[in-house]
């Protein structure tokens, strides 16, 4: 079992849990998720890693109650365990991987819609750690929404925007993207997008545009985890990926957001599902397909 020490409700349907489990702790990195299960009865979640202390031994996990299981999740208090806690999973950030004095002389923005701050700030925080200090756009619908800020003013240059202007500035990320960049004169040598689906399609738009080279996380499609179900199956440029096993991030200007986001729908009805396995046949899922488990 995997226990629960810190449980901590965000913002109005946000939810934010410390969860023991060392060996987890001990080998994730920036970019990477994770699987929990409550019990036997319920199913598998996939989750992107917010946070983690090796020394301690524990992962924070941010979610947003959607389903039956994870409104169950936002029940859960310090004390109370997870059956099941697996990863790291998913490949780590690109970032991870360069030499630290080369990303110092980079500039690197980031791009968070609503819940999508929580895989964006253990990049940050690391980059930070690293002697690298990023540029960050945090959007959400209402202040309320707005999450992680304190932790984020601690380790990137921090600009909050909301929809309806009820904190700091108005307006949409890719507005702020403008002003940063056609306005304030700044270039970015690499942008890292993660939120919604639809956010993720519009920031890349107009970064290709700018000709900002742009980096975008696939995990709001993931379901299964380990590439059996399908459902994270998205086309890159003229190759078939898939966000939990390839992924999840990805060039966002060889994404096709509008087939994803299609499918995204479609995979919501077992009447969708029995359509896409027929129309992408051995394409379908990254799995074996021999073993039952895309069924």
């Amino acid at each position: 079992m995997y226990k629960i020490c810190r449980a901590e409700k965000l913002a109005e349907n946000i939810y934010l849990m410390d969860v023991e489990a060392p060996r987890v702790a001990k080998h994730c990195q920036p970019g990477q998720f994770i699987i929990v299960k409550l019990d036997e009865e319920s199913e598998r979640i996939p989750l992107t890693i917010c946070d983690y202390d090796r020394e301690k031994g524990t992962i924070t996990i941010v979610f947003q109650p959607i389903g039956a299981s994870t409104t169950k999740y936002a029940n859960l208090k310090e004390g109370d365990a997870f059956q099941d806690f697996v990863g790291p999973l998913g490949q780590p950030s690109e970032l991870i991987h360069e030499d630290p004095e080369e990303l110092k002389k980079k500039k690197i923005l980031f791009v968070a819609g609503g819940v999508g701050t929580a895989p964006v700030y253990p990049q940050v925080k690391w980059l930070h750690e690293h002697g690298v200090q990023a540029d960050a756009i945090v959007g959400a619908k209402t202040k309320d929404l707005v999450i992680l800020e304190k932790e984020m003013e601690e380790v990137c240059n921090l600009y909050v925007t909301t929809d309806d202007g009820s904190y700091k500035r108005k307006g949409m990320v890719t507005e702020v993207i403008k002003d940063l960049v056609v306005n304030q004169g700044n270039h970015y040598d690499l942008v890292v997008a993660i939120g919604p689906m639809i956010m993720m399609k519009f920031v890349c738009l107009l970064t290709k545009e700018l000709g900002l080279h742009t980096i975008v996380s696939m995990n709001p499609i993931m379901v299964d985890g380990t590439g059996m179900c399908g459902a994270c199956r998205v086309t890159v440029g003229d190759e078939v990926k898939f966000a939990c096993v390839d992924g999840p991030e990805f060039d966002g200007h060889l994404i096709n957001f509008d087939e994803a986001m299609k499918r995204q729908q479609l995979y919501k009805t077992a009447e969708g599902r029995a359509l896409l396995k027929v129309k992408e046949g051995d394409t379908h899922h990254g799995g074996c397909g021999h073993c039952g488990g895309d069924e």
